[in-house]
C-alpha cells in the first residue's frame, strides 16, 4: 500500500485537519499488510504539506528482548500480543500526548532482533503521531486500553492468501529457505494475522474505505 491508492489525498487531509495541539492516529493491522508503508506515505505527505508535522511512531520499539522471551518460553511466538510491553507502550502514549517537551523513543532492530532505547526523538514540534502497529486496535485489554488515546483509528484488511504470500516473501528475503519461511508463516504469523482480523474493534477508517 503506497500515496498512489485512491482516497489516499482524502486521507491526508483529513489528518491534517483533525484538532488539537497533539493528534494521535492508530495505522493498524495484520503482519504484511503495509502498516509501515502506509504509515510512512502519510507522514511524506503531511511533511511536505506542514515540514515537521507528523512523525510515526512504531509499536515494534516493545517487543521483549529475546532473553525475557525464551525464560517465558514466548521466543517462538515473537510478534504475538503477549510478546510486547503493552503497559509501557501505554505509558509512552500518554507521554507523547501530555508532554510539552521532547521524548525519546524505542526502535526495533530488525537486524540485530532487538529493540534499541532512546533511537528517536519526537520534538515538541510533531502535532501528527502515526502510531503504527498491529495489535492497535484489539478489544480485550490491556491492548483495549490504548483506544482512548487515538483521535482517528485506521485498520488495514487484506485478504489472508495475500498476505501470506507477502509474509512468505519477507522471509526468504531474510535468507530463509522455503521449509523455514513456510515454518513461520503458518506457526506464528498466519495466527497473529488471525488475531488482528478477527478480535480489533472497528475502525474509523478501514481498507475499503481507502
Amino acid at each position: 500500500m503506497t500515496g498512489s491508492f485512491a482516497g489516499f489525498d482524502a486521507l491526508v487531509t483529513r489528518i491534517a485537519e483533525l484538532p488539537g495541539a497533539r493528534v494521535m492516529v492508530a495505522v493498524a493491522g495484520p503482519p504484511g499488510a503495509g502498516k509501515s508503508t502506509l504509515s510512512d506515505a502519510l507522514c511524506s505527505a503531511l511533511n511536505a504539506q506542514t515540514p515537521g508535522s507528523a512523525a510515526v511512531i512504531p509499536m515494534d520499539g516493545f517487543h521483549y528482548d529475546n532473553q525475557v522471551l525464551e525464560a517465558r518460553g514466548l521466543l517462538a511466538r515473537k510478534g504475538a500480543p503477549q510478546t510486547f510491553d503493552v503497559d509501557g507502550f501505554r505509558h509512552l502514549l500518554g507521554r507523547l500526548n501530555e508532554t510539552q517537551g521532547e521524548v525519546a523513543i524505542p526502535v526495533f532492530d530488525r537486524s540485530l532482533e532487538m529493540s534499541r532505547a532512546g533511537a528517536r526523538i519526537v520534538p515538541p514540534s510533531v502535532r501528527i503521531l502515526l502510531i503504527e502497529g498491529n495489535y492497535l486496535l484489539l478489544k480485550d485489554p490491556p491492548w483495549s486500553k490504548l483506544a482512548a488515546f487515538f483521535d482517528l483509528a485506521m485498520l488495514i484488511r487484506e485478504p489472508r492468501d495475500r498476505l501470506r504470500a507477502r509474509l512468505m516473501e519477507r522471509w526468504r528475503g531474510y535468507g530463509f529457505d522455503e521449509a523455514a519461511a513456510a515454518a513461520k508463516v503458518a506457526n506464528n504469523d498466519l495466527p497473529n494475522v488471525d488475531i488482528v482480523l478477527q478480535c480489533s474493534m472497528v475502525a474509523d477508517v478501514e481498507t475499503g474505505e481507502i
